[in-house]
């Protein structure tokens, strides 16, 4: 294994160039994951090993500089020179550049799953591109070259985020946000800023704003243009301070009289002050589902795991629907199992359609409540490819629930998606029913924070599903579709939409009802509900004989025991 020397580069508030001065360090050794940490939720994504945890730390120290200074760890290529010189603008913003471009370059070096870089010089890749940033016209151009650097390396997942793309990525995986509680978006028609929902228990909620109530002005600046995305970096901020918000709500007026034109409805206008908070974003929508007709003769009784609960097998479908992996969603999923298994459920629905992943970490702990023991989730490989270790369950314990589950995906289910849906799988938990396969992404990034702001998405490792399929550019393929026979082809959507629930968005009245309907016609649900019947028959049916076994025996040894003729 090469060693690795670390190089310091300095500069002053008026740099004219990069300094670079060497020092050798310890030969480093190859890095292949042990085991999965617990999630921090300050600049890790996808951290998946604690020995990269570690590691990621000691890169981030020494690629995450101040003003005045930044370390770099480089491979022997620039050992042939005592000093090697890069040029720094001393235009400052693009300054800035150069330095966010050195920090990718660096971390990319050290954690990048490639370790041929797609068959690039990586070291060489440094002067290049500095040069380019050094002569851009602006700091925009300067920034480019640092996309331009990560596309050399052939993966779309490895790239830079902007800081305000990085904030809203950090709301997705954190599941909550410091803000007012609600969501709101232009309407399509004449781009009103609209309210679609007050996040409930929060803010908003609190002050009594409603649906469809128009944001008019935000601290007294008008909303006349404005976009849904805009407004609410306004609405967002440090926790404890105070936001005022002027509404528009328009009233129904009383239905005319013919010839006669209707009145314009009323328009309410008021102005609230809200005091930003915490507020908690739900990834997960659950609800108990009617069950589907059992065949005749279907046995009463559903014994389900070591513990001797029963069941009645004519118990409602819990369905859960998971929009992303965030850090909070495996806590809720739990909660939303207990409530359902109070609620009698006698299968479930676990629909991961449309959800594009999140924390690994998040897909582990799911996992763990659907299965018992510790069984293994993945297959991950680092930079030796050949040297792949297991991902287990790192917490054991018993399942939730034993109960029948099927799991829908769709084209646009990825990541730790398919994570959750192979480990499901492969360990006989679940029936994977969709029209197409996965999306397909099988590589696994680190988020490491840039000093400007944004942050760098490093592939750091590959993985498969715990039988060793590979996931990458081939996905989960379903065991069936969701055209069964008998199964009511009512959409025509890929993969069907089932209703307009969104991550965070509340059930507001009438919401529920309306998606509960649209679940009830949509294909795949449909489909999903005929093949948990067949299991639930099964089930129900395997107890039936097993009791018809057992009652005989019993009958049989009892009066044994009392006839027995007394000792001599």
């Amino acid at each position: 294994m090469r060693s690795l020397v670390t190089q310091r580069i300095a500069y002053s508030n008026t740099p004219t160039s990069l300094r670079c001065q060497e020092r050798r360090v310890a030969p480093a050794r190859a890095w292949l994951p042990q085991a999965v940490p617990k999630e921090t939720s300050s600049v890790n994504d996808e951290n998946v090993v604690s020995g990269f945890k570690d590691f990621a730390k000691r890169i981030a120290a020494a690629a995450l500089g101040t003003t005045t200074a930044l370390s770099l760890i480089l491979s022997p290529a620039f050992a042939a020179s005592e000093l090697v010189r890069l040029p720094a603008s001393t235009d400052p913003a693009i300054f800035a550049a150069q330095r966010t471009l050195v920090e990718a370059w660096t971390i990319v070096g050290q954690a990048f799953v490639d370790p041929s870089f797609n068959g690039h010089d990586w070291e060489s890749e440094l002067r290049e591109h500095m040069m380019t940033a050094y002569s851009s016209s602006s700091d925009d151009e300067a920034f480019k070259e640092i996309s331009h650097m990560l596309e050399d390396l052939g993966d779309p997942y490895t790239r830079r985020v902007p800081p305000e793309e990085y904030a809203a990525f950090r709301v997705s995986s954190d599941g909550e946000l410091q803000g007012v509680g609600m969501l709101i978006a232009n309407e399509p028609i004449n781009g009103h800023l609209l309210v679609l929902a007050p996040i409930k228990g929060g803010p908003a909620d609190r002050a009594g704003i409603l649906p469809g109530d128009e944001v008019t002005s935000i601290n007294g600046m008008s909303m006349e243009g404005w976009n849904g995305e805009k407004a609410a970096r306004l609405l967002r901020g440090r926790g404890g301070t105070e936001v005022r918000v002027r509404l528009a709500r328009r009233t129904g007026g009383i239905p005319g009289v013919p010839a006669r034109p209707e009145p314009p409805p009323a328009v309410e206008y008021r102005e609230v002050s809200l005091r930003r908070e915490r507020v908690q974003l739900s990834p997960l929508f659950y609800a108990a589902l009617p069950p589907p007709v059992l065949p005749p003769g279907t046995g009463g009784v559903m014994p389900v795991g070591m513990d001797g609960r029963v069941r009645q097998p004519d118990g409602p479908v819990g369905y859960l629907r998971l929009t992303s992996f965030s850090s909070n969603a495996a806590a809720e999923m739990r909660e939303a199992i207990q409530e359902l298994e109070a609620a009698g459920a006698s299968s479930y629905i676990l629909d991961l359609r449309n959800n594009p992943g999140g924390l690994v970490r998040s897909s582990i702990d799911i996992a763990r409540l659907w299965m018992d023991g510790s069984p293994v989730v993945f297959n991950v490989s680092g930079r030796e490819p050949d040297e792949v270790q297991s991902q287990l369950v790192d917490a054991p314990g018993s399942a939730l629930t034993h109960r029948p589950l099927v799991v829908l995906v769709n084209g646009a289910s990825a990541s730790a998606a398919e994570i959750l849906s192979g480990a499901l799988h492969d360990n006989h938990r679940a029936v994977i029913l969709g029209d197409t396969n996965t999306y397909g992404k099988g590589k696994i990034q680190s988020v490491f924070e840039l000093q400007d702001g944004s942050a760098l998405f490093v592939t750091v490792a590959r993985y498969q599903t715990p039988n060793g399929t590979e996931i990458d550019r081939i996905g989960i393929i379903p065991d069936r579709s969701c055209m069964l026979p008998g199964a009511a082809a009512v959409s025509d959507d890929e993969g069907g939409d089932s209703g307009s629930f969104m991550a965070g968005l509340p059930m507001v009245p009438g919401s529920e009802v309306a998606l509960l309907e649209s679940l009830m016609g949509d294909r795949c649900v449909v489909a999903a509900r005929d093949v948990l019947r067949d299991e639930v028959a099964v089930v129900a049916n395997a107890a039936r004989v097993a009791s018809d076994i057992v009652r005989p025996v019993a009958m049989r040894t009892a009066p044994q025991t009392t006839i027995l003729p007394p000792p001599a």
